[in-house]
């Protein structure tokens, strides 16, 4: 078939089944070409390539609606929705983002990011549908990794009591992004094993219709699941066993390796740019390492993001019980942590900043209320983390440092990052957030000042004082030197601890002219808004730099910093001014 020519779903449902075969193979072919020079979600994509032609054949999208979780493997169906050209043509590569987005196309409902969020979100279409008397179709496709957290068991419990046509299609792939975790993987192992007909059946104890697909990948078997739950009049759960990565052997034999992937040779798997430039990541994996093997009590924690936090499969190995993985559930590990410093140990839960959010609720009130001394530390936090719209890590600082008991931590260099892990770890007063730094790595022959309640004064001057947090304390110190050589005198401070406030060193401040703050995180309720609240009453004028409250998509992070005020030219401009 001529990709070229594709341009909705109407354009396959004429096809035969060897046609549709065929085209099974020309979509993997061009997603490989693509994925190797651009880069992106590997293995999640390839693995469902033939269900999105199978769902495309049978139903009717848009008219029945279709919702995809995490929608990191929603490719496929971009390129049968009207998007091909993202995916054939190199010159149009960005033109679609990595998950669904209704600005993109009447396809995509919902602008998703994070994972188990389908079968809820498909229960609302399907409460609106049947209260506006609609008779389509709602699926809710979702990975077996998804599928263990939270919100996903709720809604998998709330689904047949609406009583109505409910279609949830179970990609089982024997993965998360790295292996999976929880007693109901046992289960669907089970399911596996017997062909589906295990009289132990989770699904059909909740009420769903079940019907199981041993070959996932084969479009005949698919069609024939699908068109059984078509139209249904109740709820149906469709369960595919399916391989990731399939029909790239390297991403077949190292899943975890291929769920996501920068460029790489697409006969080798070997990437395409060796990054060998030093990475917080690792700063933080090997010096946890350290921790665990000198004391039995030391526990580091994922949600189902080992890698994000540079714990590999050979480094969970070797700590053994002292890693804990609960699979893609973030509130289960934040209340995790809660119980392990209740107990007497000394939990550490790695996290990315984006998915944190999804725990507030345990932060405030499992850790904090309590009093617990957990160690949270965050990655891809700020402005250099993560640019897409459903992943941004820049409202961490508002959200956590204004939790009360919290201490919150912006290291500005490495060796500074290592102290406070270092303390956050063997101090048992407060539960503490670490903001992993998302720049290049900077060193620091400073010494340490271990009261990280009090601010650090780098340079002491008058009149003029830059504050920068954490990852913008290079740009802080990057426009003192600006205003040194127009003969100024300015006091530049490393804060550290943005969520209590050193009033003794803020006080000194009160005859200054100017207070600059930069963070690199949203204004709105942050860093910089508490210390203009402290000098509020003094002749002090203050201005606080940081990012405005919006949802960023695929930004460039120096247009950012350029449009926000933050370089440092523009930082010396705010001083002077």
């Amino acid at each position: 078939m001529n990709l070229k020519s594709l341009h909705s779903p109407a354009d396959i449902k004429s096809l035969t089944i060897e046609e549709l075969n065929d085209l099974s193979g020309e979509l993997r072919a061009n997603l490989l070409k693509k994925l190797s020079a651009h880069g992106g979600h590997v293995g999640p994509n390839l693995g469902v390539v033939e269900a999105t032609v199978a769902l495309h054949y049978v139903f009717n999208a848009p008219a029945d609606k279709i919702v995809f979780d995490v929608s990191h493997q929603s490719y496929v169906h971009k390129m049968l929705t009207g998007r091909i050209e993202a995916f054939i043509d190199p010159a149009n590569y960005d033109d679609v983002t990595g998950y669904t987005c209704p600005r993109e196309s009447e396809y995509d409902l919902f602008e998703i990011g994070h994972t188990s969020t389908s079968i809820a979100l498909a229960c609302g279409l399907a409460k609106a549908r049947d209260l506006e008397g609609g008779k389509e179709n709602v699926v809710a496709f979702i990975g077996d990794a998804s599928l263990g957290g939270g919100e996903a068991l709720e809604a998998l419990d709330f689904a047949p009591t609406l009583g109505t046509n409910f279609i949830v299609i179970l990609n089982d792939n024997q993965m998360s992004i790295a292996e999976n975790h929880g007693a109901l993987y046992d289960h669907l192992a089970e399911l596996r094993k017997t062909n589906g007909t295990a009289a132990n059946n989770i699904f059909r104890a909740l009420g769903y219709q079940y019907i199981y697909v041993e070959e996932g990948n084969n479009i005949q078997s698919l069609i024939k699941a699908f068109k059984a739950a078509l139209d249904a009049d109740h709820a149906v759960l469709i369960h595919i066993n399916t391989m990731k990565g399939e029909g790239l052997p390297v991403a077949e034999a190292n899943k975890e390796a291929f769920h996501y992937t920068t460029p790489f040779n697409l006969k080798t798997g070997a990437p395409l740019v060796d990054d060998e430039e030093e990475d917080y990541g690792e700063i933080f994996a090997r010096e946890m390492l350290i921790r665990m093997h000198a004391d039995p009590k030391v526990v580091t924690i994922t949600a189902g993001t080992p890698g994000a936090i540079n714990f590999t499969p050979e480094r969970r190995m070797a700590v053994g019980r002292q890693f804990i993985d609960v699979g893609i559930c973030e509130q289960a590990a934040t209340a995790l942590a809660a119980g392990l410093a209740k107990g007497g140990c000394r939990p550490v839960f790695g996290v990315m900043a984006t998915f944190i959010q999804r725990a507030y609720d345990q932060l405030s009130h499992d850790i904090a209320i309590n009093g617990l001394p957990a160690v949270i530390v965050d990655f891809a936090g700020g402005v250099w983390g993560i640019p897409d719209m459903t992943h941004l890590g820049f409202f961490d600082i508002p959200l956590i440092s204004n939790i009360p008991d919290f201490v919150f931590l912006a290291p500005a260099y490495a060796e500074e990052y290592v102290a406070m892990l270092d303390w956050a770890i063997s101090q048992t007063e407060h539960p503490v957030l670490l903001r992993t730094p998302s720049g290049a790595v900077v060193h620091s022959d400073r010494s340490v000042n271990m009261d990280f309640f009090k601010y650090d004064v780098v340079a002491d001057g008058d009149e003029i004082a830059v504050i920068g947090v954490g990852d913008f304390f290079g740009i802080a110190s990057e426009a003192v030197d600006i205003l040194r050589k127009e003969g100024k005198n300015p006091t530049l401070i490393n804060p550290r601890n943005l969520s209590q406030l050193d009033k003794e060193c803020l006080d000194r401040l009160k005859d200054y002219k100017t207070v600059v703050t930069l963070e690199d995180g949203i204004l709105d309720g942050g860093f910089g808004q508490k210390v203009a609240a402290y000098l509020g009453e003094s002749p002090v004028k203050v201005v606080t730099l940081g990012l405005q409250k919006e949802f960023l998509d695929r930004y460039n992070a120096d247009e950012v910093l350029e449009a926000n005020n933050l370089t440092p030219a523009q930082v010396a401009e705010s001083a002077k001014a």
